[in-house]
């Protein structure tokens, strides 16, 4: 079985833009693609979870969301490969098999790709991100401060204490290929 990063998209890898559902709007963080790369060649395999209620509340249309994925992808080059991308359309008032906090996509990859959990790290910038990581029993749930990070870090120091905060992607990568050489 083989270790895994987990990745929120919208704050995490890509600037949040609230909503966002056209492909030009994407902005990748400076230093992601390099960072992504870092793990890849560290031997993690690559997953993007993600939230997309505006498709629920109506905003945009699946279709949407795999075109802003696609052009998220052609922008960070062939380097840069996710095994897979798993993204949950339901509103959080929807019943919802994968919607984050659930760790119902963890456990899929987990299954579908030989993923071992208990090696693997979450990176996000919300709190339910963190959540997410920690009810799939992920080796560590790391907060950036980019996106909603440095408000969650603020408002909810409390139920931070079991995660690693850092300030974006690049350091994240950096501490987990750290952390996991040192095991």
């Amino acid at each position: 079985m083989r270790a895994a990063v987990f990745l929120d998209r919208d704050g995490t890898i890509i600037e949040e833009k609230g909503y966002l559902y056209r492909p030009e709007e994407v902005v990748i963080f400076p230093g992601a693609a390099p960072a992504l790369k870092g793990l890849r060649a560290a031997g993690f395999s690559l997953f993007i979870v993600t939230n997309q209620s505006g498709v629920g509340r109506g905003y945009y249309t699946t279709e949407d969301v795999v075109r802003v994925n696609e052009h998220l992808l052609r922008e960070l080059g062939p380097a840069v490969r996710f095994d897979r991308i798993y993204f949950a359309t339901e509103a959080p008032d929807q019943p919802s098999r994968g919607r984050k906090p659930s760790p119902q996509f963890l456990f899929d990859a987990s299954d579908e790709f030989g993923v071992d959990l208990s090696r693997s790290y979450m990176i996000g910038d919300k709190l339910i991100d963190l959540q997410c990581g920690w009810n799939a029993g992920v080796r560590k749930s790391i907060l950036v401060r980019t996106g909603y990070g440095a408000e969650f870090e603020r408002d909810h120091a409390p139920e931070l204490q079991a995660a690693m905060i850092v300030n974006g992607l690049t350091e994240a990568a950096d501490w987990i290929i750290g952390d996991s050489r040192a095991k």
